[in-house]
């Protein structure tokens, strides 16, 4: 799943082309129109797109998004850079197989503001979380980290662009892991 441009989308095509993770991408969707899904299509992967502003509340639109998702059988769902908060319901159907990455060290900042939060509180080390989606925001169960230091003179800018370059090589190092281990759905 995307909302935005991709890359970390881009990092995980770049592995399965490289043989760097023996991995099949089923299928990428998107809450909205995004380069993310250029990416997906371009490398070859079916797209879809469910739109919260098609569906009468936000409960139609998670369940059209569930059965969507539910449709391919994935192993596990990727939240790669999708800035959407699903349901309990949903969350409770893919339990322990949806995969979130979050730019700050949790339960640290969680939130759609983590870099600019870190920040904003001086720390001298920050980084990147790899976690399971739960029905809270940014609290569920870690699967990895890793540390960015905080560098002087660092913008919200300079400093999520370096998180991000770690975020990418983890979520793909953190899939490796998972895509060697039986299904999730049959142990």
């Amino acid at each position: 799943m995307v909302s935005g441009s991709g890359t970390n989308l881009q990092a995980i095509l770049d592995a399965v082309k490289a043989g760097e993770l023996n991995a099949e991408i089923a299928a990428v969707g998107a809450d909205k129109p995004c380069t993310g899904l250029d990416r997906a299509a371009a490398a070859g992967v079916e797209t879809f797109l469910i739109e919260p502003a098609d569906y009468a509340d936000r409960e139609q639109w998670n369940r059209a998004l569930e059965e969507k998702i539910a449709s391919y059988t994935p192993d596990y769902v990727v939240f790669a850079g999708f800035m959407r908060i699903v349901d309990a319901q949903l969350v409770a159907r893919f339990e322990n197989r949806i995969i979130n990455t979050h730019p700050a060290l949790l339960p640290a900042f969680p939130g759609a503001h983590g870099v600019r939060d870190a920040l904003a509180h001086g720390v001298k080390i920050t980084g990147l979380t790899v976690h399971f989606v739960d029905s809270g925001v940014d609290t569920g169960t870690i699967i990895a980290q890793a540390a960015v230091p905080v560098e002087a003179g660092d913008t919200e800018e300079s400093l999520h662009e370096r998180i991000k370059v770690q975020e990418r090589w983890l979520l793909v190092r953190t899939l490796a892991e998972f895509a060697a281990l039986p299904n999730p759905q049959n142990p």
